[in-house]
């Protein structure tokens, strides 16, 4: 990718989220009067539910923390990250210390998930705050948080399965998550030993849901990795796999550009944007079939923002690693396609929602699954990696 090109991808980053993304989340879902953060919004930023979702609320506290900790010590962004903390550690875990999904306006909960993905985000908001404060506590329950994802995760009968004994399944967004969880862990704790979590789940990925046959990732396999001819195992996640593949392409950037580690990445990648990508409107599928038949889920045409967020750290954090110029090219092809169809350029932010043409399905910017983590994460990711490019 030649400088110009960098500067101006630089600019739009860097831009977009201190100008737009960040102000719009700043202006509209801080709730003063009753704890948290409303995330339910409208096109405008007016309240559409003021239900408050757990995931949501640690992912905007790990944001915030995380601008602290990387980009500048902003008093806004730290007291921000602590209004979200202090609402995480009062009202959204149980007797068991399980962490609901939901919680209403005033913190009462709502609803409790059999995953344990609540406990993986609020995992790397701790961790985020005890480097910024440098308070023990925040270590140590980063820490007990992490284990809780484990021991939930990898400990029988802990979680209810999904399926009974007659079909065992194996699902990628374990490992994927963990492996995330455990990088930021290592790096806001200072703590080397995390890596061993993250080499564990990394293998699991490409000996279970790696399939050469069809050139896939997988979602769903069997036990040992099998094949399961039905919907939910044939049915991919373009957006997930692609997401997975920056996490180890990350992982080899920090293991001193492991070579085998960028293969592994790469070739994720490179599987996934080749049939997740729409040849006759553009952008990135929600699901796909590995044999090319009807997919179940009403939904998988669609245009989600968060793949295009993925698609857009990966392929340039895939030409920071290699120096491939496809990865310039894919860059270049998703950019256009998401920053043309996903920012409202009235009101600001991301639309979440999109027509397999790209027309606007719902206009609102936030609901119990979009919120403030992958757009912000995005822009602050790909400006990063455009500085380093720009440097080298």
């Amino acid at each position: 990718m030649d400088k110009q090109s960098l500067e101006q991808y630089l600019n739009i980053y860097k831009t977009g989220l201190l100008e737009d993304i960040l102000p719009f989340w700043a202006k509209h879902a801080m709730d003063r009067e009753d704890g948290g953060f409303n995330f339910c919004l409208n096109r405008d930023g007016s309240l559409l539910d003021t239900d408050k979702g757990v995931w949501q609320t640690a992912r905007y506290t790990w944001i915030l923390l995380n601008l602290y900790n990387e980009v500048e010590k902003r008093e806004d962004w730290l007291s921000g990250g602590k209004h979200g903390i202090e609402f995480l550690e009062k009202h959204c875990y149980d007797e068991r210390g399980k962490l609901y999904f939901m919680v209403d306006k005033k913190g009462l909960p709502l609803r409790m998930r059999r995953y344990v993905y609540s406990e993986s985000f609020a995992a790397i908001a701790y961790g985020a705050y005890y480097r910024a404060t440098g308070m023990e506590h925040y270590r140590k329950k980063a820490a007990e948080t992490f284990d809780r994802f484990r021991e939930y995760n990898e400990k029988p009968g802990l979680i209810p399965s999904k399926y009974t004994e007659h079909r065992k399944m194996r699902s990628m967004g374990v490992p994927m998550i963990g492996i995330v969880t455990a990088q930021e862990l290592r790096l806001n704790l200072d703590d080397p030993s995390y890596t061993e979590h993250i080499t564990r789940w990394i293998r699991e990925i490409e000996q279970y849901f790696l399939n050469e046959k069809y050139r896939a990732v997988m979602e769903t396999v069997g036990p040992k990795g099998e094949f399961l001819d039905h919907f939910d195992g044939r049915t991919l996640n373009p957006g997930h796999a692609i997401e997975a593949a920056w996490f180890i392409l990350r992982e080899a950037l920090y293991r001193d550009r492991d070579p085998d580690l960028i293969k592994l990445g790469s070739t994720m990648l490179d599987w996934m944007l080749e049939i997740g990508w729409d040849r006759e409107h553009g952008g990135i599928y929600y699901f796909r079939d590995v044999l090319g038949l009807p997919v179940q889920e009403y939904w998988h045409d669609m245009k989600f923002w968060w793949p295009h967020n993925e698609a857009v750290i990966a392929t340039l954090m895939a030409c920071q690693l290699t120096g491939n110029p496809k990865y310039a090219h894919w860059h270049e092809k998703v950019h256009r396609w998401a920053f043309g169809h996903f920012p409202d350029p009235e009101f600001g932010e991301w639309y979440g929602y999109l027509h397999r043409d790209g027309s606007i399905s719902v206009p609102l910017k936030g609901n119990l699954w979009k919120g403030p983590f992958h757009v912000p994460r995005m822009y602050l990711m790909a400006w990063k990696i455009c500085e380093s490019l720009l440097e080298n």
